[in-house]
């Protein structure tokens, strides 16, 4: 027999002033939320054991973390605890992954515990996120944006700045106005799309164990290239680049776009590489 938890009831139990519950046949889900002031040279860090991160920027001057905590019974949402401090410039919210308290043992739906956040950010804060499971999204933002996930997919839409992606399952997409990119999945393809404007300061590294990468760029892109897979076709569009195999099969393309300058880096393991004008 399944027990329905009156919100109210529930509200009272876990002691969160303005959370929002719901309660559905397989789990508990419960809603907060969390706001700063942030400097103009503010620093956030995210961290959650399990669930995904939303990070979109906005034209207020707040940070807004809006944080959904998951679990299969109340008890095990009400346990589900999450930090959040600032000191100064630095902004930490973290996701504290709860003990293990019983086995689940049976036939049906067993819906793990989790917390998950959205946030919303002024353009130019410096971010760095990281969740142990879950898929990590950024959108517009401006500051350095550094982004990990152990398994899961990550997008970064509409960014400029310094950007780090990696994940160790799960593909990767960024677009924007990028001054330096490191883009790393051990399992997953890779498109990256270069806007018009876009300036390297540093050098560019692209790599997949298993996948292909798409890497788009504008006419006027200067940068010198270096594309190798291990098995799988490799492509370059552009004038200034020459395709080579070597005695092991290995493909790869290498030149010059535009002045040249930093070095892009780009790297399967096993799929197919193409470097084309967007």
């Amino acid at each position: 027999m399944r027990h329905y938890i009156a919100p109210a009831v529930l509200c009272a139990a876990l002691a969160g002033a303005g959370c929002v519950i719901n309660v559905d046949a397989d789990q508990v889900v419960v809603r907060e939320e969390k706001r700063f002031t942030a400097a103009a040279n503010a620093e956030l860090s995210l961290s959650t054991f399990d669930g995904s991160i939303a990070v979109q920027a906005w034209d207020r001057p707040d940070v807004l973390v809006a944080m959904e905590k998951r679990g299969p019974d109340r008890e095990t949402a009400a346990a589900l605890e999450v930090t959040a401090a600032q000191e100064g410039s630095r902004i930490t919210v973290a996701a504290v992954a709860p003990r293990v308290s019983r086995e689940f043992v049976g036939i049906g739906n067993f819906s793990s515990p989790s917390v998950s956040f959205v946030v919303s950010v002024p353009r130019g804060l410096k971010i760095t996120a990281h969740t142990r499971d879950g898929s990590v999204k950024a959108t517009n933002t401006a500051g350095d944006l550094t982004v990990r996930t152990d398994d899961g997919s990550v997008r970064a839409e509409d960014v400029s700045g310094r950007v780090s992606l990696e994940t160790g399952d799960g593909s990767i997409h960024a677009d924007g106005r990028m001054d330096v990119l490191h883009a790393q999945t051990g399992d997953g393809s890779v498109v990256i799309d270069a806007d018009e404007g876009s300036s390297m300061r540093g050098d560019w590294d692209v790599s997949t164990g298993d996948g292909s990468i798409v890497f788009r760029v504008p006419a006027n892109f200067s940068a010198e290239i270096d594309a190798s897979s291990r098995d799988g076709s490799v492509r370059g569009d552009l004038a200034g680049l020459e395709r080579t195999e070597d005695a092991s099969g290995q493909r790869s393309v290498r030149g010059r776009l535009g002045a040249g300058g930093h070095t892009v880096t780009l790297r399967s393991g096993d799929g197919s590489i193409r470097v084309v004008s967007r």
